[in-house]
């Protein structure tokens, strides 16, 4: 008898039936608010009737057109869909599955496109599991340890993550653009660094939003360098934190973005997005796969586009994305054992600390624990697994807002109780 890997370690006991909207109901038919969206994947919530007839409806015509043999309506439709919300200039796009390819297609073409071996990634950043987009990563040791070697000519710079340093953000950022130029004198001159690739808010690393003069710090150095500015939106892109793009907070417009998680409600596709004149620099036939640009994932992603215009997702996530920033940090406010709460938009984490200010992933993991068993989903991430981490599908409502938070003060006050 077949089963699942163990290596497979779930986050919740829940075996799901359904789902709809902000809830996923078990198969004993309980409700649970899912705050975790398949981390941040069910941007539209769980079976929206709109992408669920538009996906039903492309099935019947046209399951998959391998996107190197044919073109389909889907794929040419998203693709000049997709040309009204990027960043201007951003007019040419390449299609993949997962986050992770969209990482590796953005490294290959900026390694052709610049003929130069280096990229810089930031600390904290994640940008996949397969090996370079692991190598990539720095948001926790578990994606990369026991698959090397690894790729060469990845290079790790500091993110302006305050609460870490113990530092105030403005004191934070100097340091992390400072410590980037002095990379440039030690590890990867310039003229052989290719790529930054750099999260607009930490995912897994915690949660941590940018700010306009990092973000302002690196697109002058990359102009000045001839260096492409990759931000990767995977998790805070399509609307996610109040904006269209995560990057659209801090006032710069990058050289490749990566799209991927929200923008099909759940259905696998990724892409990334550049200008017609970086594209033509890379070689021909570095870009392709089997199922890029699956015709239903597009014509999803076309209805989950139509879904998050027309119910005005993006300033949704921005108003709920207060109320639940403000009511996390209320709880904090009472309790000694959380260290710091951040975010933007519908990304909100929640930092514990032990009483002398170290990492708390014991009480961290309670919580997160007691609040799967209370019918509040939600996951932890950080280098400590010590943030619990609020994802919510966009579409969410103040209401459920509201259960959620008065969820996550029980269990806080629970689970702290006497430290």
């Amino acid at each position: 008898m077949a089963e699942l890997s163990p290596l497979l370690k779930q986050a919740t006991p829940v075996v799901v039936d359904h789902g709809e909207g902000v809830y996923l109901y078990d198969v004993d038919g309980k409700r649970h608010l899912d705050f975790t969206a398949g981390i941040g994947v069910t941007s539209t919530g769980h079976c929206h009737p709109r992408v669920v007839e538009t996906a039903r409806d492309q099935i019947g015509k046209l399951i998959h057109g391998q996107y190197t043999t044919v073109m389909h309506k889907p794929l040419l439709e998203l693709t000049k869909r997709l040309g009204e919300v990027l960043p201007t200039g951003l007019d040419s796009l390449f299609y993949a599955n997962s986050g992770s390819e969209a990482v590796e297609a953005a490294l290959r073409l900026a390694r052709q496109a610049t003929k130069r071996p280096n990229v810089i990634v930031f600390q904290g950043g994640f940008h996949g599991r397969t090996v370079a987009a692991a190598t990539m990563t720095t948001s926790g040791t578990r994606f990369s340890t026991g698959i090397g070697p690894l790729m060469g000519g990845a290079h790790v710079a500091p993110f302006p993550y305050a609460f870490h340093y113990g530092w105030d953000e403005q004191t934070a950022t100097k340091f992390a653009l400072r410590e980037l130029d002095y990379l440039f004198q030690t590890v990867s001159a310039p003229t052989e660094t290719a790529a930054f690739f750099v999260e607009p808010v930490l995912g897994e690393g915690g949660y941590v939003p940018a700010n306009s003069e990092f973000m302002a710090g690196l697109r002058e150095r990359a102009d000045r360098h001839g260096i492409v500015l990759v931000v990767d939106e995977v998790q805070a892109g399509f609307g996610r934190t109040g904006k269209y793009w995560g990057h659209d907070h801090f006032g710069i417009t990058p050289d490749v973005v990566l799209i991927a998680k929200g923008l099909a409600s759940g259905f696998p596709l990724s892409g990334i997005a550049a200008s017609q004149e970086l594209m033509a620099k890379a070689y021909p036939g570095s870009q392709g796969g089997t199922y890029g640009g699956n015709a239903v994932s597009c014509a999803a992603a076309i209805a989950t586009l139509d879904v998050i215009r027309d119910e005005k997702l993006v300033e949704n996530a921005a108003e709920r994305g207060r109320q639940l920033l403000e009511g996390a940090r209320l709880i904090a406010d009472k309790t000694p054992a959380i260290g710091d709460v951040r975010g933007l938009g519908l990304l909100v984490g929640t930092e514990f600390t032990t009483a002398d200010g170290e990492p708390d992933g014991a009480t961290a993991a309670a919580a997160q624990q007691l609040a799967s068993k209370s019918g509040l989903l939600l996951l932890t991430c950080g280098a400590y697994s010590n943030v619990v981490r609020m994802v919510p599908p966009l579409v969410v409502n103040a209401e459920q807002v509201d259960d959620a938070l008065k969820i996550w003060g029980d269990v806080v006050a629970s689970v702290t109780a006497g430290s």
